[in-house]
């Protein structure tokens, strides 16, 4: 039986909340280090077992019997409590002296992004999968963003020299 089947009257942003609310606590993560320029180990720490939860949730429907739910429930913590040591490993201080804020932000939402995905393959439930690849969308395009902050700040200078020489331009020919 489908998981629409079972229920049948659940609506559907509530059957997509645990994704949404992995990418808000992500971006939520990623916003806070990239404004403090601190990295946030144990932030990242809580949102391991958040994940390990909504993956639960989204294979609990093709575990069929009491030995797969367990099966899958092994399955998962191990999994997730191998990226939670790989994320303990980025947080190491002879790493850290390596790595700025922002980088360890980027690692360990690269991280989580793959578990994501993989868990989603393991599963299978092209949901975490989805997940996973969104969640590893954010690494490029928040780079990406950091790095363009400057060239929006100096297109912007460029832009206000550009008016502000015309302006004092055609004051000085009123004159």
């Amino acid at each position: 039986m489908a998981d629409a089947d079972r229920m049948p009257h659940t609506p559907l942003w509530l059957k997509e909340l645990p994704y949404g609310l992995v990418l808000i606590l992500t971006l939520v993560g990623i916003a806070y280090t990239s404004l403090t320029r601190q990295p946030i180990a144990t932030y990242w720490e809580l949102l391991v077992p958040v994940l390990a939860l909504v993956c639960v949730g989204a294979g609990w429907h093709n575990a069929t019997d009491r030995k797969a739910r367990l099966k899958l429930v092994a399955t998962q913590a191990a999994h997730w409590l191998a990226f939670l040591v790989g994320m303990n490993l980025v947080f190491l201080p002879s790493v850290q002296n390596m790595l700025n804020a922002d980088s360890t932000g980027l690692a360990i939402l690269l991280l989580l992004a793959l578990g994501t995905f993989i868990a989603g393959v393991h599963m299978p439930s092209w949901k975490m999968c989805a997940l996973g690849l969104v969640m590893a969308c954010f690494v490029p395009a928040i780079a990406w963003l950091e790095a363009a902050t400057l060239i929006v700040l100096l297109v912007a200078l460029l832009v206000i020299a550009i008016g502000g020489t015309y302006w004092w331009m055609r004051i000085k020919r009123m004159r």
